[in-house]
């Protein structure tokens, strides 16, 4: 597996710690501020650092954003430049696109722009959004003493309509499943098709992997890890 790149945009308190957490797990990161303070405290922690207005997309194109494998957009109090820049990056093609929120009707607006991850300094610690950037398929996780951690997954490719029992995630992988969270549609007072997450209780040996499925595991990062490769 090659070395992941990431563009992170805006790289105050909470953009630089997700920038220096992803480039200690040894992804190529790209850090972009206006401000040249920023950049300065920034530069020796990640691949590039560079002082560019990204509502600019003629100058983000000149960088090669479009080639990352995601794009954090982190700025802080400016949110009609978080737009410009959120928007870029999709008009560019950027595979994921995170963006920072505050408050319920920045969630909406992003929302209603096409942005699926969105991100609320107030919930999610930069060590979170890290591992969520570096491991697509692990969409949280809870770290544990001595190596372990929980963590949700969403099901891998080659999991997909195959049994537990055939899987075997605690025979093959050294995991504990602990169970499995599913999408249903739901349909709503207005007729509208809603999707909703339901926990599977203590999921069977016979019960399927649904590709909308997420496993809610428990062991070392290391196996679940490794579980994700194999299985991607």
């Amino acid at each position: 597996m090659g070395i992941k790149k990431f563009a992170v945009i805006g790289v105050g308190k909470y953009g630089s710690q997700i920038a220096k957490e992803i480039a200690g797990k040894g992804a190529e990161v790209i850090a972009m501020d206006t401000d040249v303070d920023k950049i300065e405290a920034i530069k020796e922690d990640v691949a590039v650092a560079i002082v560019m207005d990204t509502t600019d997309k003629k100058a983000m194109m000149g960088q090669q954003v479009d080639q990352v494998d995601a794009g954090v957009v982190a700025i802080g109090e400016n949110f009609e430049a978080t737009i410009l820049t959120a928007l870029n990056l999709l008009d560019l093609g950027v595979k994921r696109v995170i963006v920072r929120a505050s408050g319920e009707n920045q969630i909406r607006i992003l929302k209603n722009l096409g942005i699926r991850e969105i991100l609320t300094p107030e919930s999610e610690v930069a060590s979170n959004v890290a591992e969520r950037l570096i491991h697509p398929n692990i969409t949280a996780f809870l770290q544990l003493p001595d190596g372990y951690e929980i963590a949700e997954v969403r099901a891998p490719g080659k999991v997909v309509n195959r049994t537990l029992e055939d899987v075997g995630i605690d025979s093959k992988y050294g995991l504990r499943l602990i169970t499995l969270k599913r999408e249903y549609q739901m349909r709503s007072d207005s007729d509208e098709v809603e999707i909703e997450e339901h926990i599977i209780g203590v999921p069977k040996s016979e019960t399927v992997i649904y590709e909308s499925d997420t496993l809610v595991v428990f062991g070392t990062l290391k196996n679940i890890q490794r579980f994700i490769e194999i299985n991607e």
